[in-house]
C-alpha cells in the first residue's frame, strides 16, 4: 500500500516539477543559442564598414552602392533583437553585400588587394559560423516546440505559461534561385 502511495505522489508532484524544469532549461538553451546568432550578426555588421572603406578606395564613384550597403547594415543592426525582427532585416543586408562583391568584380586591383581578400575571407568565415548558429538555434526551437505540443507536457506548458518560440527563417524571396545571365 505504501508503494502505491509513493508512486502516486511521484506521479502527481515530482513528474510535473521535472517537466517544468526541463521547459525552463530548454527556454534558456534557446536564449543562449539566439545570443550566438546575435553575436555572429554583430560580427558581420562590424566587418562591413571596413569592407566598404576598402572598396571605396578603388571605386569612389560608386557611392550609391556604398550608401545602400551602409543603410542596409544600419537597418539590420537596429532591427528588433528577436528571431522574427532580425530575420526580416537580414535579407536586404545580405543582398547589399552581394552587390558590393559584384562591384568588386569589376576592379581587378581590388580583387588582388590583401585587405579586401582578408575581409572577404573573414566575412565568409562569419557566414559559415552564422549558418551553424542558425541551425543550432532552430534545432533547439524545434525540440522546445515539439515538447509544447506533446501530451502530457503540453499541460505543464500551458500552466507554466510557455509559448512556442519562433524559428530564424529567411523570407520567401530569398528562397528563389538567382537568375544568372
Amino acid at each position: 500500500m505504501t508503494f502505491v502511495i509513493v508512486a502516486v505522489v511521484v506521479v502527481v508532484i515530482v513528474v510535473p516539477i521535472i517537466s517544468y524544469n526541463r521547459f525552463v532549461q530548454q527556454r534558456a538553451l534557446i536564449a543562449n543559442s539566439w545570443a550566438n546568432i546575435d553575436t555572429e550578426l554583430k560580427r558581420r555588421h562590424d566587418l562591413i564598414p571596413n569592407l566598404v572603406e576598402t572598396v571605396k578606395g578603388y571605386a569612389a564613384h560608386e557611392s550609391s552602392i556604398f550608401d545602400t550597403v551602409i543603410a542596409a547594415r544600419n537597418a539590420a543592426h537596429q532591427a528588433p533583437a528577436t528571431a522574427l525582427g532580425r530575420a526580416s532585416a537580414e535579407p536586404a543586408f545580405e543582398r547589399s553585400i552581394g552587390s558590393l562583391f559584384a562591384l568588386a568584380e569589376g576592379y581587378p586591383d581590388l580583387k588582388a588587394n590583401t585587405n579586401f581578400l582578408a575581409l572577404q575571407a573573414e566575412l565568409t568565415t562569419t557566414e559559415d559560423r552564422l549558418a551553424a548558429a542558425r541551425r543550432f538555434y532552430n534545432g533547439n526551437v524545434r525540440d522546445f516546440n515539439r515538447r509544447l505540443q506533446s501530451v502530457p507536457s503540453n499541460i505543464i506548458a500551458s500552466v507554466g505559461g510557455f509559448v512556442a518560440a519562433d524559428y530564424f527563417q529567411i523570407d520567401a524571396a530569398e528562397r528563389t534561385n538567382p537568375s544568372v545571365k
